[in-house]
């Protein structure tokens, strides 16, 4: 159980929330969130950055709780990895997509919407997580290079990647696309350069996706906010904090559950 807190939310269109959908807001959610055993049950998931951190403790809470999740990751070990706990926990069985999002085309998400189509017929929810953080480094001192690096993963992949997805994703009873933020896109920080600057590009396209979708009444548009989460990506923002000080990403997989499932109707 977990109470959510600040959320970013923005609906599609639904009865009774037209009020809520004209305005962005951040809305605290009330009250305490106890999924279902089957609150996930037959919905067929996409995950990025599923093969550790964030991604891979929401990767086994979906599929814990009935989903059929796609693992999307670079690294097939890492994904295997997480295959292999989900089928041990006796939860439906994962698909393996291996996709390097730094060097991943149009056509790549083309054929993977594809394969997800051919194989599943649909898509219930995708969720944005994959991210590189680039150098913490002032913006005089950033390589070009690197620059289109971090925006390649955090802000084009997710675009093309949703552009390929939104037919499957339409397609569904009650769909959902996840965002994972950061404060550091809402508040720019001396030094986070690329980083931060991507992910506020990332929460901006997340809300001109939600509003382009408002009329779509089977479509919902979040994004979260985890906070500090002890991850690959956080261990090396601040190496020298000590990883017990902060929460592990199993202790937030339940607020994806709850943005992924149909509570957040």
């Amino acid at each position: 159980m977990f109470y959510p807190t600040l959320f970013r939310r923005w609906h599609g269109a639904d009865a009774g929330l037209e009020q809520a959908m004209k305005n962005v807001q951040e809305t605290t959610v009330l009250g305490a969130y106890d999924p279902a055993p089957d609150e996930l049950r037959d919905r067929v998931i996409l995950i990025t950055g599923a093969g550790d951190g964030i991604g891979k403790a929401v990767s086994l809470a979906c599929a814990g709780y009935g989903a059929t999740v796609i693992l999307l990751g670079r690294s097939v070990k890492k994904l295997e990895a997480v295959y292999d706990a989900i089928i041990e926990q006796g939860a439906p069985q994962p698909a393996i997509y291996p996709l390097d999002l730094q060097g991943a085309t149009p056509e790549h998400y083309e054929q993977l919407a594809d394969n997800v189509a051919n194989e599943f017929q649909r898509l219930d929810g995708l969720l944005h997580n994959a991210a590189r953080l680039g150098p913490l480094t002032p913006m005089d001192h950033f390589e070009p290079e690197e620059w289109t690096r971090v925006f390649q993963v955090n802000v084009h992949a997710p675009f093309v990647l949703t552009r390929a997805c939104l037919p499957l994703l339409k397609g569904s009873k009650d769909a959902r696309v996840v965002f994972t933020t950061a404060e550091q896109g809402r508040s720019g920080r001396a030094f986070w350069g690329a980083y931060a600057a991507s992910k506020a590009a990332a929460e901006a396209m997340m809300e001109v996706l939600a509003e382009e979708h408002d009329s779509t009444p089977n479509l919902r548009i979040n994004s979260v906010d985890p906070g500090p989460t002890r991850t690959r990506l956080r261990s090396i923002a601040y190496p020298a904090e000590n990883p017990d000080a902060v929460k592990p990403p199993e202790d937030i997989a339940d607020r994806y559950v709850y943005l992924l499932g149909f509570s957040a109707g």
